[in-house]
C-alpha cells in the first residue's frame, strides 16, 4: 500500500476499513494508521481507529492512552479519564500517562486526584516545572495554601520574572499566614513591576497580620495610588480604617469601590456601618436597605438597621431585625443588649430582663474566657501535664 496509497487514498481506506470491522484488502487496522490519522489532525477517525485496536486487544494500554488523549482534545473529559485509568491499569508505566489524567481531572475541578496523578508523574521526572506549577495550583485550587506554597517557591525560583507566578505565591503565603513569605514576594513582584497595586495590597494585609496597622494602612494608600480602579482596594483601605474607628475616611474609601463596582453587598453595609458611626442616620439607611436585600445573612446589617428602626420608632421591624441579628450570630452580645433595651422602652419588662439576663451572662462568660487565658499565660508549667511519682 506504501507505493501507491497518497494521503488521501489511504485515509479513505483507513475510514472503510474501521467502518467495515478493522481489514484493509484483508490487513487489521495497524497502529501506524491510526496514528497517521492522529497526526493529520482527524480526531474522531483516529478515535475510532484506535477503538477498533483496542476491541482487536483489549489489553493494549497504547491504544486506550491515545483514545484518553483524543477525547481530551475534543473536551469529553469524563471519557478521558476513564480510558487513561482502563491505560494505567494496562500498564502503570506508560510515558505521559499520569501527566494526561492529571490535566483531564484538573480541567474537571478534581484537583485532590489530579495532585495523586502529578506527584506520581514528578517521581518520575523530578524538577519538571511543568509538573511543580500544576501541583502548586492543584493546592491552591483546593484551598491547601500551605500546600501550595512550596511548590510555587520552586517554580518562581526558576522562572523569577513570571508576574502571574509571583503574586499566585503571594497570595497563598498570605493565606497560610506566612507573612514572612509574603514580604519576600513582594520584593521580587516590585523588581517585575514597580506600580502593582495587588503587590501593595498583598504586603499590606501581611502586615495587618503581624499588627502592623500603620505599615499596612501606608501600602495601602500607595495601592490606590498605583491604581485607583483595583479591584477590592478602596474596601482594603477602607477596612483598616474601619477598624481604627476612621468612620469618615473609612466612608469615602468604601463609596470609592461601590463607584468601581456598584454590586458590593458587603461594601455597602461598611459603608452604612460607618454612616451610622458618624451618627449621619439619613445616608445610612439607604445603603442598608440595600445591602440587606443583597446580603440578608450578614448579621452586622440586621443590627445597623434595628438600630436605625429603633431610633425612628419603628419598634415592631428593629425587633426584628436584632432577632435575626441574633439568630446569625448567636454569640454576638450586641444584639441581645440592644434587644433588651428596645424592649424596655416598649414596655416589655419581662422581654426587657430576659435579654439583659442573657447579655450579661454572655459578658461574664467572655471575661472567665480571657481571665483563664491571661491565667495560662502567666503560669504556663500549670497547663502541663504533671510527672508521675517515682515508683515506691
Amino acid at each position: 500500500m506504501k507505493r501507491f496509497c497518497g494521503n488521501r487514498l489511504c485515509t479513505a481506506l483507513i475510514w472503510m476499513a474501521i467502518a467495515a470491522g478493522g481489514t484493509v484488502y484483508g490487513q487489521t487496522v495497524t497502529r501506524q494508521a491510526a496514528m497517521q490519522l492522529e497526526q493529520q489532525g482527524k480526531n474522531a477517525e483516529a478515535e475510532q481507529a484506535w477503538r477498533s485496536i483496542a476491541k482487536a486487544n483489549p489489553r493494549n494500554a497504547e491504544a486506550f492512552a491515545h483514545i484518553g488523549l483524543l477525547e481530551a482534545r475534543r473536551e469529553h473529559y469524563d471519557a478521558a479519564i476513564s480510558s487513561y485509568r482502563k491505560a494505567l491499569s494496562l500498564n502503570p508505566g506508560f510515558p505521559s500517562l499520569q501527566l494526561n489524567l492529571g490535566l483531564a481531572l484538573f480541567k474537571t475541578g478534581k484537583f485532590q486526584e489530579a495532585i495523586q496523578s502529578f506527584q506520581a508523574e514528578l517521581k518520575k521526572h523530578p524538577g519538571d516545572s511543568r509538573l511543580t506549577i500544576l501541583l502548586g495550583m492543584s493546592h491552591y485550587a483546593i484551598g491547601d495554601y500551605a500546600g501550595a506554597v512550596p511548590f510555587l517557591k520552586t517554580a518562581v525560583q526558576k522562572d523569577p520574572k513570571n508576574l502571574s507566578l509571583q503574586l499566585t505565591l503571594a497570595h497563598s503565603c498570605l493565606w497560610a499566614k506566612q507573612s514572612a513569605c509574603v514580604m519576600d514576594a513582594y520584593k521580587q513582584i516590585l523588581l517585575i513591576d514597580e506600580n502593582s497595586a495587588e503587590a501593595d495590597m498583598l504586603a499590606a494585609e501581611a502586615l495587618d497580620q503581624q499588627g502592623d496597622n500603620a505599615g499596612a494602612t501606608r501600602l495601602f494608600r500607595d495601592a490606590v495610588k498605583a491604581n485607583p480602579k483595583e479591584p477590592n482596594v478602596h474596601f482594603g483601605l477602607g477596612y483598616l480604617l474601619w477598624t481604627q474607628s476612621l468612620f469618615a475616611e473609612a466612608a469615602k474609601e468604601f463609596a470609592a469601590e461601590l463607584e468601581n463596582d456598584p454590586t458590593r453587598a458587603q461594601v455597602r453595609a461598611y459603608l452604612g456601618d460607618s454612616y451610622l458611626q458618624l451618627n449621619e442616620f439619613a445616608k445610612a439607611m439607604p445603603e442598608l436597605e440595600k445591602a440587606v436585600q443583597a446580603e440578608p445573612s450578614m448579621s452586622m446589617i440586621h443590627l445597623d438597621l434595628g438600630i436605625l428602626y429603633a431610633a425612628a420608632n419603628r419598634n415592631d421591624e428593629a425587633a426584628r431585625e436584632f432577632l435575626k441579628a441574633i439568630e446569625l450570630d448567636p454569640k454576638s452580645v450586641a444584639p441581645h443588649w440592644r434587644l433588651a433595651k428596645l424592649y424596655q422602652a416598649m414596655g416589655k419588662k419581662d422581654e426587657a430582663k430576659a435579654e439583659f439576663a442573657k447579655a450579661n451572662s454572655m459578658n461574664k462568660e467572655a471575661s472567665r474566657a480571657l481571665h483563664e487565658q491571661i491565667e495560662a499565660a502567666a503560669h504556663p508549667r500549670a497547663q502541663q501535664p504533671q510527672a508521675p511519682p517515682p515508683a515506691q
